[in-house]
């Protein structure tokens, strides 16, 4: 678990890593407009990236399965297709740039000050979707395949050139949101050639051949959409909604977006963290059932969620020790740290009550049930994060969090109702 889990979760919590590189050289910079900019467009693109990460946990279940089934052309196959969808979404989205561009920021609706730089750096940032997406199916593929160095390697590369050239542009050349983008979008291609590198080598080791009619026939995706577009959906609804969060946030005025937009950091910090295990999981799960190992599987479950609490309640330790610290880096204006501090608490919370629905997660990808995942997100978002927000909006930004925070444990809630009447069942049968 750990030859897999540890790279990964390194590789993870580098990404909230460069989230805070994006934040702290802007968050230093003169006008508090910046940081409200780059946190618009970072709500935009977890919308268009993240919504269709399917791209990574689809091709990590099918590859998984495929790997302990030893079937080379299937494990062939789910690369191929999964960039063919990565670079047709992508080239969809530079395509609809404009509309796009329009409709977030009538959607968020910054302030006046803020708006014209999130559309310069929704703008630069759009161009890196090739890149993006292709990644996604990369990474999902070696992690399928139980290979953890090779998305280490990725993200690590990608990662560096980003923050490297964040401090160029924006420290040293004098850049502002549009510095920021742009180094994101020469990362990314960094990372996919990175990628594409060890890929070729990968595939050279397993033998075979490219079915060109399975990578051009319609008909031949059925598999791969049957299961990506229940997660589509799955993902659709919780990008949504912490979007949404952003949006309220905004309404609520520059200080407060600025204020979460730090604090959504430590929750990246801590998503990324608990998904490296979870990823571990999708692995370790997968496999088990494609080699229709039942004692695997339900010993996979229970290893990597005690190590998830684990490691929860020391991201619960972390944040009560240096959550003040880690603010007071992130930005030097006084009003953005005091308001930061103020809603603390949540974060502190939120590890304890957000590892279930992180670990199930994985445990579900492995597992292939889509449908599931779909189900249960759709739920917890409609019935009871919308219902929650409507009634806590009384207590303003505080509302807020304590809606997501409910959100999260209804996540975890659910899947583990289904994890025991349907996975654990099965096990068992």
């Amino acid at each position: 678990m750990w030859r897999i889990a540890a790279p990964l979760i390194i590789s993870n919590v580098s990404v909230p890593l460069l989230g805070m590189v994006d934040t702290g050289v802007t968050g230093h910079l003169d006008n508090a407009a910046y940081l409200g900019a780059v946190a618009i467009g970072g709500a935009v693109f977890s919308f268009l990236y993240t919504g269709v990460n399917f791209l990574r946990m689809g091709t990590t279940g099918m590859t998984a399965q495929a790997f302990g089934a030893n079937d080379s052309a299937a494990i062939r196959n789910s690369l191929g297709q999964a960039l063919v969808v990565a670079l047709l979404i992508a080239t969809a989205l530079l395509l609809l740039q404009q509309p796009i561009k329009h409709f977030a920021l009538q959607l968020l609706a910054p302030d006046a000050a803020i708006a014209p730089f999130a559309n310069t750096y929704i703008g630069i940032r759009i161009w890196s979707a090739p890149a993006t997406l292709a990644n996604y199916a990369l990474i999902g593929w070696f992690i399928g395949l139980q290979n953890a160095r090779i998305p280490l390697a990725i993200v690590l590369v990608t990662n560096a050139v980003n923050i490297l050239l964040d401090l160029l542009f924006v420290v040293v050349l004098g850049m502002t949101v549009d510095g920021v983008a742009l180094a994101s979008v020469i990362a990314e291609f960094s990372g996919l050639a990175v990628g594409l590198t060890y890929a070729a080598r990968e595939l050279a080791r397993h033998g075979g051949s490219w079915d060109v009619t399975r990578l051009t026939t319609p008909a031949a995706y059925t598999a791969f959409f049957a299961i990506n577009a229940h997660l589509f959906v799955r993902t659709i609804a919780l990008v949504s909604t912490l979007v949404f969060i952003t949006a309220q946030g905004a309404r609520l005025g520059t200080l407060v977006l600025a204020a979460n937009a730090i604090l959504m950091n430590l929750q990246l910090l801590l998503s990324f963290a608990l998904d490296g295990l979870a990823h571990a999981a999708e692995a370790l799960t997968g496999k088990a059932i494609g080699e229709k190992n039942k004692r695997a599987l339900r010993q996979s479950v229970a290893l990597t969620l005690r190590w998830s609490l684990g490691t929860a309640v020391a991201f619960s330790a972390l944040y009560v020790l240096a959550g003040p610290l880690f603010i007071r880096t992130l930005t030097d204006l006084p009003d953005v740290r005091e308001t930061a501090i103020r809603y603390l608490p949540w974060m502190v919370l939120s590890p304890l009550v957000s590892v279930w629905s992180f670990l199930y997660d994985g445990v579900f990808v492995g597992a292939t049930r889509a449908r599931e995942m779909r189900d249960i997100m759709l739920a917890s978002a409609l019935l009871v994060f919308l219902p929650s927000w409507y009634l806590l909006q009384p207590l303003g930004n505080h509302g807020l969090w304590l809606a997501f925070t409910l959100f999260m444990a209804a996540r975890g809630i659910g899947m583990h109702y289904y994890y025991e009447r349907r996975v654990a069942s099965d096990a068992e049968a």
